[in-house]
């Protein structure tokens, strides 16, 4: 155990309720709960009885999210907490006397995708603004990567001392000797977000299925995407062999990889890249975009270009040579390093 502060820790996680960040945060928690820190966790209502075990000396205020309820809750606690953690992008809406740290982990605020709405792409440039009012009110920024601390300094004019990149993953253990990896399996863990590149790997997979007759897609789409849903649906009627898992628990994703022969990560803009991570770790080879945030995690088996269906195709057929090479991890777990930094008493 480290050794606890004095005082209270606030582990703010308010804009967190799903996808990676979901995974990353539980992992958090579960870390920070071994410690003998006293700990405040404000977490997102959308979370309440579907988050990792929190011990009963500590305390959890569930909020709806917010900028006026968050504002709300820092100015009743200005002076309760010792140290801040906000894990979600956005320091807090007040300056405290307390030292805080952000841990920025969406590139969106960086470079908003042009495969964005317009209504989307208008609702992260008034995010952005937000950010950029609100930056006075952190005194260090934890990122996930170098690029994307490069890409921080610069956006928001931040001083690179003020920035540390410390990435941190749920590592999933050891590997299952009794699962069968399955030849020509392609895995791609993401929500549908637009920059996640569905329907171009989609119409990819098809065209290489039609070429070779070799093949399967596994995806992990959930919730409100009923495009892609039913794109989906109208290529497994026609009998293409794509296989839509939706939202799992972390034993069934384990087994998922454990299956598959493949990673494919089409994704247009990553701060990290957790899938990546999670399917070397599970014995995958990587098929990459041929973006920087890949070669920040890892040296991918085939690379593409993300934006090329043909670019796709083509990787996927390079994928029927048996001398693809393996894929080499390129990042460590710094979650120990960050569990010390937030429960210690001394500042970075």
């Amino acid at each position: 155990m480290v050794n606890s502060i004095v005082g209270m820790i606030l582990i703010d996680a308010i804009y967190i309720n799903n996808g990676g960040g979901k995974v990353l945060l539980d992992y958090l928690i579960y870390e920070l709960e071994k410690t003998d820190t006293k700990i405040f966790y404000l977490l997102d209502s959308r979370v309440r009885d579907r988050h990792q075990a929190i011990k009963s000396e500590n305390q959890i205020y569930y909020l709806e999210a917010g900028i006026s309820r968050r504002y709300s809750f820092y100015k009743n606690r200005t002076a309760q907490f010792s140290k801040v953690f906000c894990f979600g992008n956005l320091p807090p809406n007040i300056k405290l006397t307390s030292i805080v740290y952000t841990y920025f982990h969406n590139p969106m605020y960086l470079d908003v995708p042009k495969e964005f709405s317009t209504l989307d792409r208008i609702k992260f440039q008034i995010k952005i603004m937000v950010l950029s009012h609100f930056k006075v009110n952190t005194s260090f920024w934890f990122v996930q990567s170098s690029l994307i601390k490069l890409k921080l300094q610069k956006k928001f004019n931040i001083r690179p001392d003020q920035v540390k990149v410390l990435p941190f993953y749920e590592q999933f253990g050891s590997l299952k000797e009794d699962i069968i990896r399955e030849k020509f399996t392609y895995i791609y863990v993401s929500n549908g977000t637009p920059h996640k590149n569905h329907e171009r790997l989609i119409d990819a997979f098809c065209q290489f299925y039609n070429r070779n007759q070799k093949g399967k897609l596994i995806l992990t789409l959930a919730g409100d995407y009923s495009y892609l849903l039913n794109l989906i649906s109208e290529k497994v009627r026609e009998g293409y062999p794509i296989e839509n898992i939706g939202y799992v628990d972390r034993d069934t994703l384990h087994e998922q990889y454990l299956k598959s022969e493949f990673l494919i990560f089409p994704s247009l803009t990553e701060s990290f890249g957790l899938g990546l991570i999670e399917a070397i770790e599970c014995g995958c080879k990587v098929i990459g975009a041929d973006l920087p945030y890949t070669y920040e995690i890892c040296k991918p088996s085939v690379i593409f270009d993300p934006i090329i269906t043909n670019s796709i195709i083509n990787a996927f057929e390079k994928t029927l040579n048996e001398e693809i090479r393996e894929t080499i991890p390129e990042i460590k777990n710094n979650v120990q390093e960050l569990i010390n930094i937030v429960t210690s008493a001394e500042n970075i």
